[in-house]
């Protein structure tokens, strides 16, 4: 059974907290060289701000009250690094070159599943 969604808009603030203090080291060090550090930073901050908010309060009731939490985690962390790879492309100057792009792409898959495996590992702490 999925969380109810008064206690998802009460962990969001935290979670988000939480999310980018593991995401944005990932993105500080793995975005490619060719974007300052003023725009790695933004990054780190601006992607989880856009997609966060729908992991966490728009796909449970979706995603997981109908399919369950398997079908809910697929989707979320399928959707989280491709809406945020589109959004750091629209929103970033592109790479110079196409190793740079695939750099990108997996500093972005790479602070994902760096925040998910955290999540996984203290969710249970969180919940109590």
């Amino acid at each position: 059974m999925p969380p109810d969604p008064g206690s998802l808009w009460r962990f969001l603030p935290w979670g988000y907290l939480c999310t980018v203090a593991i995401e944005v080291p990932v993105l500080l060090l793995g975005l490619s060289r060719g974007h300052p550090l003023r725009d790695r930073l933004a990054a780190g901050l601006a992607l989880t701000a856009f997609t966060y908010p729908i992991v966490v309060a728009v796909l449970p009731p979706l995603v997981w009250e109908p399919w369950g939490r398997g079908a809910y985690v697929a989707v979320a962390e399928a959707f989280a690094p491709l809406a945020e790879w589109a959004l750091f492309r629209a929103a970033f100057r592109p790479p110079a070159d196409r190793r740079a792009a695939l750099r990108d792409a997996g500093a972005i898959l790479a602070a994902n599943l760096a925040s998910f495996a955290a999540g996984e590992a203290l969710g249970p702490l969180w919940a109590g």
